[in-house]
């Protein structure tokens, strides 16, 4: 095998691993490093001059011959050569970090290697593992910055800083590079990733697109990864401040897989205990559970595309506030599938309504916000009894109402006396929850029930350490959406998957009563 047949070998590897989405197994990282010793001992040999023997000789003819093959390729052969070799040689560089870190921080690094982790996330394991094991960093192993490292924070700030995405203490020299298009921003990159190619300020935007494009498939490229980072920043922040209410009065749980769950089980009350005579038997006692309802998550996500028109428009938007605006709905998305349970009343674990007549948790007539309703909502909740007819304290907590309803409430709650019949002063027995009740106004349900002018029901929630209602999952109690950069060839442009998974469920009827409503209107005159 010739000096060019072993590097070409060493790309099949590489590209191998980028297809399956993996990085290399242990045996094509032994198989390409074996070809590396291979390619520096005939590089060596053929670059010395003096035959080492008839092995030496037969090396240096082979590297001879490779440089003459190489004189009468084509450029374009010569480019691929060139680009295999960078390719090569920064996944070598890739892995020696990789395992240098692992063997100072007592960490194992052929998992790390096998999923394509970069030097940059392995920085951040060695951190995560140091603070989760408790162990502080050792005197004398610092991590340190290179100029890469800063380099790469700076454009990440910079970009979301000029898509107006707030940073905190941006990174030195962010706010100099902001003038950067992304055209420039990509020339910069690939002079920091070593390509040497003269005339890149002199290529057109598009020029520039495509090679970019094809460094997408490269390791430790610089441009994709500064992308990666400062779309994983966005959509953090967007997902922090979309303005939703359901986490408010539901339960965050937690599920380890996407296998339906329904051995869930709640032990019922035992006997009380019976006066023993003298000499007499103790009663044997026993007692009951009830099954709790099941819990399943399901996938949700949504694709979006960075293409080449929008770089060559150098349109900074699509990079920043559209993964913000699509994490945003995600947690939009689970705030209304909530409230969606509320207003649509479906059959739950039991095979009945969720609010009806069966579980005494629904005013059979609609009213507004009346301190008559205000006490019978709370009487409804107080008076429900558990699986086994055992009577149960839920306090109220929480009452949820559409846009509109708050201002009723605030006068409800915080008045201290009340005009009777007679017109007399009397005192208002709901001042008492002022401070135990919170208000949680959504026009969610506006928008549901068709907005102003249409009849909105109101509920009244239990507080959830005396009750359960309705739980909302997360894989791993991971709630803010994962993104992963995909490579997809004949593509015109750079794709990320943005998805997460969730399950909603009702695990119990008793912590909410519902007010059918009536119509909520303004007094201003709308077209």
């Amino acid at each position: 095998m010739n000096l060019r047949q072993m590097i070409e070998r060493q790309q099949q590897i590489l590209d191998a691993a980028r297809t399956a989405g993996r990085g290399m197994t242990a045996e094509e990282i032994a198989e390409f490093e074996s070809l590396q010793r291979s390619i520096d001992a005939a590089r060596a040999a053929g670059s010395s001059g003096t035959p080492d023997g008839g092995n030496g000789a037969a090396a240096g003819a082979a590297a001879g011959t490779q440089q003459r093959g190489g004189e009468e390729g084509s450029e374009d052969g010569e480019a691929d050569t060139q680009e295999a070799q960078r390719a090569v040689q920064m996944e070598r560089q890739r892995i020696q970090t990789i395992s240098d870190l692992c063997r100072e921080f007592g960490m194992e690094s052929r998992s790390f290697i096998e999923n394509g982790t970069t030097a940059e996330q392995m920085y951040r394991a060695v951190v995560e593992h140091q603070r989760a094991t408790g162990q502080p960093i050792q005197t004398g192993a610092h991590i340190t910055d290179s100029a890469e490292d800063k380099f790469r924070r700076a454009a990440v700030d910079s970009l979301l800083m000029r898509g107006n995405v707030s940073v905190d203490n941006p990174a030195d020299g962010a706010r100099q590079m902001m003038g950067m298009s992304l055209r420039d921003l990509a020339i910069e990159c690939m002079i920091q990733d070593g390509t040497n190619e003269s005339g890149l300020n002199r290529k057109s935007a598009d020029d520039i697109f495509s090679m970019m494009q094809r460094a997408f498939f490269t390791p430790e490229a610089a441009f994709p990864s500064i992308l990666d980072n400062a779309i994983e920043k966005a959509y953090k922040e967007g997902h922090r401040k979309v303005a939703v209410t359901f986490d408010r009065f539901t339960k965050k749980g937690s599920l380890a897989d996407f296998k339906t769950h329904d051995n869930y089980y709640v032990a019922g009350p035992v006997g009380e205990f019976l006066e023993v005579p003298e000499n007499g038997e103790l009663k044997h006692d026993s007692f009951k559970d009830a099954k709790l309802p099941s819990r399943k998550l399901k996938t949700y996500g949504r694709q979006f595309t960075l293409s080449r028109k929008a770089f060559i428009d150098d349109d900074i938007s699509l990079v920043v506030s559209l993964p913000a605006r699509y994490a945003a709905s995600a947690r939009r998305t689970i705030n209304k599938q909530v409230y969606g349970i509320l207003l649509n009343n479906p059959k739950i674990f039991d095979g009945v309504a969720l609010f009806g007549k069966e579980h005494k948790n629904l005013l059979k007539t609609g009213t507004g916000i009346t301190q008559e309703a205000m006490q019978t909502m709370i009487m409804a909740l107080s008076n429900q009894k558990d699986q086994f007819g055992q009577s149960i304290i839920i306090n109220p907590a929480t009452i949820v109402v559409p846009s509109g309803m708050q201002f009723e409430m605030y006068t409800l709650f915080n008045s201290p006396t009340i005009n009777t019949e007679g017109n007399t002063q009397a005192v208002n027995p709901l001042y008492q929850y002022r401070d135990r009740l919170e208000v949680v106004e959504d026009p969610t349900i506006n928008a549901m029930c068709g907005g102003l002018g249409k009849k909105m029901p109101w509920f009244l929630i239990g507080d959830p350490g005396d009750c359960d209602g309705i739980e909302v999952d997360y894989l791993n109690g991971q709630e803010i959406p994962n993104i992963r950069r995909m490579e997809v060839p004949g593509q015109l442009g750079l794709v990320w998957d943005i998805y997460l998974d969730w399950g909603i469920s009702v695990m119990d009827f008793r912590g909410m009563v519902k007010n059918p409503g009536v119509e909520v209107n303004t007094k201003l005159e709308l077209e």
